[in-house]
């Protein structure tokens, strides 16, 4: 065979090699965004005195021990916990606010982890564990995603629907949601 028609048959083949890697290249930084590793977003918000996106009457169900009290004047912690580190390396310390309109927040105070993709607020009635153990238990019981990770560092507030029972959530997970694993969680101990 001639050096021609050689280069003509491997060329094509060639071709096809070099488009299937680009694609795999573009999907992979596309599902894995490898930059958001090296951009820090920092979030600094200030416990609400009461939820925009609640009226006073809309507050969760009158049998639940956390909000069957009445409304105080200020926001009250009803619980807390220090975030612990899972997939990546986390800090901080989450609260569980009522407001004074009686609604909720989940306040994260501190926070220091890791950027990523697709990652959530999950208040969860999952256990918090130590280590690879608690990397994948958030979602296997109940759990109520307050909405996508505002900043991977900072102070912040996720708003808990006026339809969740709190009292029926024991910890929080920086839970990442393309690859179903923490980044972090934090036991909540009633106040």
């Amino acid at each position: 065979m001639g050096r021609a028609k050689r280069n003509a048959l491997v060329r094509p083949w060639l071709i096809g090699v070099l488009v299937v890697a680009l694609a795999g290249a573009g999907f992979g930084l596309y599902w894995f965004q490898p930059w958001k590793l090296w951009q820090d977003e920092t979030v600094q918000e200030t416990l609400p005195a009461s939820s925009p996106s609640q009226s006073p009457s809309s507050t969760s169900s009158p049998s639940s021990e956390v909000s069957s009290a009445p409304a105080p004047a200020g926001p009250t912690t009803l619980a807390s916990g220090e975030l612990i580190t899972h997939e990546h390396a986390t800090s901080g310390t989450v609260k569980l606010v009522r407001l004074a309109d009686g609604s909720h927040v989940v306040r994260l105070e501190r926070l220091d982890t890791s950027n990523g993709p697709d990652l959530r607020v999950w208040l969860t009635d999952a256990p918090v564990k130590e280590g690879r153990a608690g990397w994948h238990v958030f979602d296997d019981g109940e759990y109520v995603s307050l909405g996508k990770l505002k900043g991977n560092k900072g102070s912040q507030n996720y708003t808990v629907p006026a339809d969740v029972d709190p009292a029926r959530y024991s910890s929080v997970s920086i839970w990442c949601d393309r690859f179903d694993v923490s980044f972090g969680a934090a036991r909540l101990t009633r106040a």
